[in-house]
């Protein structure tokens, strides 16, 4: 064993369980490249398995766990086929990629808006705070205010949790170098403690290259989410359980349910089991590592059943802890797989997880010399980082639901709402009909309430540019009975505008 990882082995069996658990912030370690490519590809072929593994239990488990009667299957073949039959599955990675060609190409300091035009201009399906965030875009609503609660009900969503993997993956013990990044990129969609998945897995990734503990690695990347958000009291209670209940992920995953299943923002979660939400799926994540316990199956399995976004989860979880053992530290039940589609680009991209290795140890050599790191040859020296705590936001702090309505409404021309608090969100889309024909259509609202104009809503029937909810008004200045009338403007009979559903909230008492 050479000098180099010898040192490292030093810092690491420093954070092991048979001392008192710690970082050495502010030493400087040495890393050979060997090992840190090593690492980097655990980190991408953990994140590419584990979403294959979860993809088909995708919500299909809401608020329910998966039983372990229910087999999930696994094969050499597996990847390939899901790369062939289902290539949008790994929309976790080639969303991470889309962030990182573009920091390839424009650098490491890239500004938030450059990020958010290749985004919102990209011909992927999104969905969420994501398709909410295009939206807004393409509308001339930039970030951070794209991805703040009061213009995208999907704010507090999973969507920067799954996007932030590469973010931690070139910061290696570097935690606010991420939540820098973090900070540029997770507000392009997400606000409050949806931008708080993508901190929290973004300095998980981080410390995961120079911690080999996991409950330490989870309680110190904790540091970087503030103490009073929900965010941050849900990953503390799955610390606390875990410490209660070792042996049994199930009873912890019950208390959290009884906790945190509580849907506030997402309109399609409210008053129901459908959750979305980044903090409860991030407690799955979490669940994943500590009770997995550094065994990879193990780790994928308890995040997979936990349910809900069951495919993302064991993304981070295997990523994460991809990272910490390494590529060649996974078991070789899973390589077979990752042997079959290693030069395969990822959909929408020009990058295969042989090329992302290779830009990733680019991009970190970038960021270990701009954090005042070196590279002296293979040998990289880095100065592992106390992790900061990033401020304090919150979504959706004034109002709570009080409401969630079927309409099954098809508007033709227009339809009149009535309501009884200070915000509401009308779900739907734009359908076709058999003899709609121009997929370009637009349709056009005027939205009125109370018989005041409030806005001009376009809705595309093109389904990459579509608005995700067809209305939505929070903070009305007086909080009682209100009328909402959406008048469609350029009706066309090839098409119908499809109201599903709507939310109302009232001020928080």
């Amino acid at each position: 064993m050479n000098r180099t990882i010898i040192l490292l082995s030093t810092l690491l069996a420093a954070t092991s369980c048979a001392t008192a658990p710690s970082i050495d912030y502010g030493s400087t370690f040495e890393i050979d490249k060997a090992t840190l490519q090593d690492k980097i590809r655990g980190g991408w072929a953990g994140q590419t398995i584990g979403c294959t593994y979860g993809g088909p239990t995708e919500f299909k488990y809401k608020g329910a766990l998966i039983s372990d009667e229910a087999p999930i299957v696994w094969y050499d073949d597996y990847a390939l086929d899901t790369f062939r039959d289902d290539p949008g599955l790994y929309d976790d990675v080639y969303m991470d990629l889309t962030f990182v060609e573009v920091m390839n190409r424009y650098g490491i300091d890239t500004p938030a808006e450059v990020y958010a035009e290749a985004f919102a201009n990209a011909d992927y399906k999104l969905w969420h705070a994501n398709q909410a965030a295009r939206y807004n875009i393409l509308h001339g609503i930039m970030p951070p205010e794209s991805g703040h609660w009061r213009n995208n009900p999907h704010a507090d969503d999973i969507d920067f949790q799954i996007e932030a993997d590469f973010i931690g993956m070139i910061c290696p013990g570097m935690p606010n170098a991420a939540s820098e990044i973090s900070d540029r990129i997770g507000h392009i969609m997400n606000y409050g403690d949806g931008f708080y998945g993508g901190v929290y897995m973004g300095a998980l990734y981080s410390l995961a290259f120079v911690c080999n503990d996991i409950p330490t690695l989870v309680r110190e990347a904790l540091n970087t989410i503030p103490e009073q958000s929900k965010y941050r009291r849900c990953i503390e209670d799955v610390i606390r359980f875990h410490k209660e209940f070792p042996d049994d992920w199930r009873r912890c995953w019950l208390e959290i349910e009884r906790r945190y299943a509580y849907e506030k923002g997402c309109p399609e979660g409210v008053f129901n089991g459908f959750n979305i939400d980044a903090t409860i799926n991030s407690a799955y994540v979490v669940m994943g590592l500590l009770y997995g316990d550094g065994d990879f199956e193990k780790t994928m399995d308890v995040a997979t059943r936990c349910g809900q976004d069951s495919d993302c989860n064991p993304a981070s979880a295997a990523g994460i802890l991809g990272v910490m053992i390494g590529y060649d530290a996974i078991p070789d039940k899973w390589k077979p797989a990752m042997d079959k589609v290693v030069d395969i680009e990822f959909p929408y991209t020009s990058i295969s997880l042989n090329k992302i290795y290779d830009i990733n140890l680019d991009l970190l050599t970038q960021m270990v010399e701009r954090e005042g790191g070196s590279v002296d040859g293979d040998i990289y020296r880095i100065t592992i980082q106390r992790p900061e705590t990033v401020p304090f936001e919150e979504s959706f702090s004034t109002i709570e639901p009080v409401e969630r309505r079927v309409l099954k409404l098809d508007i033709t021309d227009e339809a009149t709402l009535r309501f009884n608090g200070n915000s509401v969100v009308v779900m739907g889309q734009v359908r076709k009909l058999g003899i709609g024909n121009d997929n370009g259509y637009v349709a056009r609202l005027e939205a009125y309430i109370d018989g005041e104009k409030v806005e001009d809503i376009e809705m595309p029937y093109d389904y990459i540019k579509r608005k995700y909810d067809i209305f939505y008004k929070y903070e009305l200045p007086v909080d009682g009975p209100h009328t909402l009338r959406l008048k469609w403007v350029n009706p066309d009979r090839g098409y119908v505008i499809e109201a599903k559903e709507m939310v109302v909230y009232t001020a928080k008492k």
